[in-house]
């Protein structure tokens, strides 16, 4: 995958002695959040999982807890613009920050897709499996297995997040959408019936703060990065914005289609006046 990069990195990332304060007053009940709530999912998963498979009636509450509070202890102000699709479908968001992760769980039960690679990530990688990500190979072999797969967590109900872009940028931007990830949803299983819902994640820094505050980009490690948000004081907002849905039937290809949604994303973030270009 490559990685969107910038010559100017935020200047804003310094931790001074009172943001090391806050650090440790938001970091104890974060990580008692995510990890304790971690412990009961895979629990309910016990249960959950004999009884229904794939299917996941329980758990993704417990997950949209987690993602609502951790915007509560981190100080980050956090709403919803729009109405989030119903039924199961496709969502597709621009991607700047692993905040994206508690934003866009935050007000929807939604499953990220997300490449293999990332199923063998230390500590992330095993986070993700016990949310639910599907995993996929970006290989064109690999097309109907991934439809396969797509058919069935479908069929449970589920909507599919993806990040078309590939990468994440410093969230005064859109990359252009790879149309290879919409490959799968012109096949037949797919094309007459299944809707795709745009989303704008919108972030917003304090007044007098670099505006890329919360974006996550290029060398940046995550861990510095996640100090550098809980050290913020004050902090600022996410918006997440629902477009209306597309359907995939009234596109001719997978370029149309990726073309559309990512002039409407664009859009969202150029009419919230956060956008350089």
């Amino acid at each position: 995958m490559t990685t969107w990069r910038s010559e100017e990195l935020p200047d804003s990332h310094r931790i001074g002695g009172a943001g090391w304060v806050l650090i440790m007053l938001r970091v104890v009940p974060l990580a008692i959040l995510v990890f304790g709530c971690l412990a009961l999912l895979l629990l309910v998963r016990l249960v959950e999982r004999p009884l229904f498979g794939q299917g996941r009636p329980w758990t993704p509450f417990i997950t949209q807890f987690v993602c609502r509070n951790a915007f509560r202890i981190i100080g980050i102000g956090y709403r919803a613009e729009g109405a989030p699709m119903r039924g199961p479908g496709a969502v597709v968001a621009n991607h700047s920050s692993w905040l994206d992760i508690f934003a866009l769980n935050a007000a929807k039960r939604i499953y990220f897709v997300s490449k293999s690679e990332v199923a063998g990530w230390p500590g992330i990688g095993w986070l993700a499996r016990a949310t639910g990500t599907v995993f996929i190979a970006r290989d064109r072999r690999d097309a109907p297995a991934q439809v396969d797969t797509f058919k069935m967590r479908l069929s449970h109900g589920h909507k599919l997040l993806f990040f078309p872009e590939g990468t994440s940028t410093d969230g005064r931007r859109v990359l252009p959408f790879k149309p290879t990830l919409f490959a799968a949803f012109f096949d037949p299983a797919f094309r007459d019936s299944l809707r795709i819902q745009p989303v704008t994640v919108i972030y917003r820094a304090p007044e007098g703060v670099d505006p890329r505050l919360y974006g996550w980009w290029g060398d940046m490690e995550f861990g510095p990065h996640l100090l550098a948000t809980l050290a913020q004081r004050p902090q600022g907002e996410v918006v997440v914005r629902y477009h209306a849905p597309v359907a995939v039937a009234d596109y001719a290809d997978r370029k149309a289609l990726a073309a559309a949604l990512e002039r409407t994303v664009r859009g969202g973030l150029e009419e919230a006046g956060v956008s350089e270009l």
